[in-house]
């Protein structure tokens, strides 16, 4: 799955639950465009990580047993060569510019 697309589908997932108005699992992973069985396995990484995640079924959805909170932040940014070379241990530079390497 693309990482663009799971973070939002977890904002999404974290603003319902937040809110108690996910609905029952079919529904949920209906509106997620997801598999009954794909939600499960987003909901147990969730609660893997910490989220208290619990299921009503009086009011039909899930909703969280205390306060949680979800931040997820992806920076980009070109890197300098100098960079490049430091995450790579020269790879890059030794691969494109092999006369430097001589």
């Amino acid at each position: 799955m693309k990482l663009l697309e799971y973070i939002d589908r977890i904002k999404i997932i974290h603003k319902l639950i937040r809110e108690s108005r996910t609905g029952t699992p079919e529904n949920l992973a209906r509106r997620l465009s997801i598999s009954t069985s794909r939600l499960y396995v987003v909901l147990d990484e969730l609660k893997l990580m910490g989220a208290p995640i619990e299921y009503s079924r009086q009011l039909q959805t899930y909703y969280y047993a205390q306060a949680f909170e979800v931040n997820i932040r992806a920076d980009f940014r070109v890197l300098k060569p100098q960079e490049l070379m430091n995450i790579n241990a020269g790879f890059y530079f030794q691969h494109h510019y092999p006369l430097l390497f001589l």
